[in-house]
């Protein structure tokens, strides 16, 4: 059997209606012995993943939130670097910062997460990473 590439899975699953598509997914989860805890997932893990190997895909953490727990004592600098990081104005800003601990990104990438959680600790805030 000639292997498919993503692209030409994505265009299938693109025609199938969604009983279709159902189907498939409960013959994927007896086929593999997985569990799919949303259809999307399932689907979009299905082709990169090794049989057997869904357990380990599923503990890889690929977003994250940033969560701000203090703004230290430099809380204008803070101000500011929330406003840059967000579509946020200064109000909307100051009463983040004012109401920590918030999230102030979530289900970013960990580069993003990184970044922003590198750029408010220079500021002076104190920030989570989860």
């Amino acid at each position: 059997m000639a292997k498919l590439s993503n692209d030409d899975l994505l265009d299938a699953f693109k025609e199938m209606t969604l009983l279709e598509l159902s189907g498939f997914l409960k013959e994927f989860e007896e086929v593999f012995d997985v569990k799919a805890a949303a259809p999307v997932a399932a689907v979009a893990a299905a082709p990169g993943a090794p049989a057997g190997g869904g357990a380990e895909e599923a503990a890889v953490q690929d977003e994250f939130d940033v969560i701000l727990e203090g703004a230290g004592d430099k809380k204008i600098q803070v101000i500011k670097e929330v406003r840059a990081l967000t579509s946020l104005g200064l109000k909307e800003a100051k009463d983040l910062v004012d109401g920590a601990p918030k999230p102030l990104l979530e289900k970013v990438n960990k580069e993003a997460a990184e970044k922003a959680k590198e750029a408010l600790e220079k500021a002076g805030a104190t920030v989570t990473v989860k």
